[in-house]
């Protein structure tokens, strides 16, 4: 049976309620990452230790009752052992290939800047075009696969930068930050009722809400929302206005522009709705640009960051009424 968007959008609320539960003071952090799954795209979480950030990808995944598989990188950590590798059997059955955890639905990248270059590339193809070229064959991935990186945006010692190739490739980055007092304390009553992530498994912190096969029904609710002209002008205006600014060394790049109407198009329906607003692209795009651009060195040494001077370049874009 077909889902309504009224119906989808009640499962992403039920999803986002339940993950709500368990990561406490993320509800934005948490819809982002829903609206990146349901967009088809891939999100960079980023947060200083201890900010729940492996956590919250547990959560949704468990959410989802979808596939899960981590990756944790470090910096000796080889291209096949993310996509896999062919090992030769016997005479009869020769090389046969032994899948890499790159093969399933949502794949959590944790600290996915501790591995060199050569190892975050092999992500790349995954990402872009969600198949793996392995031995010369090239082999599709699921259609729910999902990459959700971390990284610690404060420890650079070990690291390896993204590169700006690899960054685009996420839909959103997602920023996890310090949860506010009233949160903190509720988070210290859950686990001093007895939660504990680290034990019991997945099934301990958060019920599975939806199916597999609901979710991927969810995603083909966010590929019927309507965009208008007006809408998407609006969308392109927002992004050409980062190029001509003077406060970025680097603007978003067209690849930027269908990002953010795909993001804006997954909160449509996150709302009940089958037609995108200029408040569904307000609300993604901090989420969707701030890894694309690069803030002007000047700007950086006042203390100026990348989300303050987008938020003021969106005040001077004018939205349709």
């Amino acid at each position: 049976m077909t889902l309504t968007v009224q119906e989808g959008a009640e499962l992403a609320k039920r999803v986002c309620d339940a993950v709500s539960t368990r990561i406490v003071g993320q509800d934005a952090a948490i819809e982002d990452v829903l609206a990146t799954f349901l967009a088809r795209g891939h999100a960079l979480i980023e947060g200083v230790p201890g900010t729940a950030k492996t956590l919250l990808v547990r959560a949704i995944a468990n959410a989802l009752a979808v596939r899960f598989t981590r990756i944790q990188f470090t910096p000796d950590l080889m291209p096949a052992d993310v996509t896999g590798v062919s090992l030769y059997r016997d005479p009869v059955r020769g090389f046969e290939f032994q899948p890499g955890p790159v093969f399933t639905d949502l794949l959590l990248a944790d600290e996915i800047n501790r591995a060199p270059a050569k190892t975050q590339a092999a992500l790349l193809e995954a990402m872009a075009e969600r198949q793996v070229t392995a031995d010369g064959t090239s082999r599709p991935l699921d259609q729910l696969f999902t990459v959700l990186a971390t990284q610690n945006p404060v420890e650079h010692e070990g690291t390896f930068p993204l590169p700006e190739a690899q960054l685009d490739r996420f839909l959103m980055k997602v920023v996890v930050g310090y949860p506010s007092a009233e949160a903190e304390a509720k988070m210290l009553e859950i686990h001093e009722s007895g939660f504990d992530p680290e034990k019991g498994g997945a099934m301990a912190i958060v019920e599975p809400v939806l199916s597999a096969e609901q979710a991927r029904q969810c995603r083909q609710l966010v590929d019927q929302v309507r965009v208008a002209p007006e809408v998407r002008e609006y969308i392109a205006s927002i992004t050409r206005a980062t190029r001509d600014d003077p406060s970025f060394v680097l603007g978003a790049s067209p690849r930027a522009s269908v990002a953010l109407m795909r993001a804006s198009r997954a909160g449509a329906v996150m709302d009940g709705r089958d037609f995108a607003t200029p408040d569904d692209v307000k609300a993604r795009a901090l989420s969707v640009l701030r890894h694309r651009v690069i803030l002007a060195p000047e700007l950086g040494v006042e203390g100026r960051t990348t989300d303050e001077v987008l938020s003021t370049l969106l005040t001077r874009v004018v939205a349709p009424t």
